[in-house]
């Protein structure tokens, strides 16, 4: 079935395309109303603008490009499956909300408050997003080149693959749950607690309190720069090819480093037999 065209249209009012079916948007501004394109499916859309609140609400098969969300497209994309967005500028919070099916690459969010939260099935490629809370409770991510500039990020994520980043995140990786992080830099504050099974391989890290309350902390071939207090109740199989500042009651494992500045092993907290200490110096 050929899709109808829409160009160069200024479309205002709420639900201007409700239901929709079947359409490739050229070069069309959504403005003045709510949910634009509540309910559509089988939608192409190019070079256009989003300028109003909930314009892609409990759609299906979207694919977005060359399109800007303006800061009052907020809460754009909710309850949506299998959307993809490619070359596109997101000024508006909270997009993506309990999504499936998500694909973005070479997009920027200038206002990434509380964006991609509970979403499944995800692929980014090539992103900039700057704000708090982003990414948190979505499962099954795969990550390329994602630059991120807020705290709190992938709270609670499962079965996440992060490649060739840099995280500037405190708190990141909270209550995580099989994450593994490639040749990438983290630098925040609190790192990983209480998550289960996060591998970081190739990797520059600087946290104070990193690391700790972990169970299953893998490190293959990291760096750790001013990091601090490492590892404070966490099982860890860790191989730092740097100094470790200071490291605070491991709960178990071995800790390979060039050298440790200050360890801590207090015998009324942890048991000290469990963890192994290897040090060049």
């Amino acid at each position: 079935m050929s899709k109808k065209e829409i160009r160069q249209e200024f479309l205002t009012g709420e639900r201007a395309l409700f239901h929709g079916q079947d359409l490739v948007i050229y070069d069309t501004i959504f403005t003045d109303g709510e949910s634009p394109l509540k309910e559509s499916s089988n939608i192409e859309v190019y070079g256009s603008s989003f300028k109003w609140k909930y314009p892609l609400w409990y759609s299906k098969d979207i694919k977005v490009k060359d399109t800007t969300f303006f800061e009052m497209a907020r809460a754009g994309i909710w309850y949506t499956n299998n959307i993809s967005l490619e070359d596109c500028l997101i000024e508006a919070p909270k997009e993506f909300r309990r999504c499936d099916g998500i694909k973005i690459k070479n997009v920027s969010f200038s206002n990434a408050e509380e964006t991609l939260w509970n979403c499944k099935n995800i692929e980014m490629d090539n992103v900039v997003a700057k704000g708090n809370y982003f990414a948190m409770g979505d499962e099954n991510v795969k990550v390329n080149g994602l630059h991120l500039y807020g705290n709190y990020s992938f709270d609670g994520a499962k079965n996440v693959e992060v490649r060739n980043s840099k995280l500037l995140s405190k708190d990141s990786f909270w209550n995580s749950e099989n994450v593994t992080i490639y040749d990438s830099y983290i630098c925040g504050e609190y790192l990983g607690w209480n998550a289960k099974n996060l591998t970081l391989i190739n990797c520059t890290v600087e946290s104070l309190q990193g690391m700790c309350y972990i169970d299953n902390l893998v490190m293959k071939n990291c760096k750790l720069i001013n990091t601090t207090l490492a590892f404070e109740y966490s099982t860890v199989e860790a191989d730092i090819t740097t100094k470790i500042d200071s490291v605070l009651n491991p709960s178990g494992g071995t800790i390979k480093a060039e050298s440790i500045g200050e360890l801590i092993l207090e015998k009324d907290k942890v048991d000290v037999t469990k963890t192994k200490i290897i040090c060049k110096e």
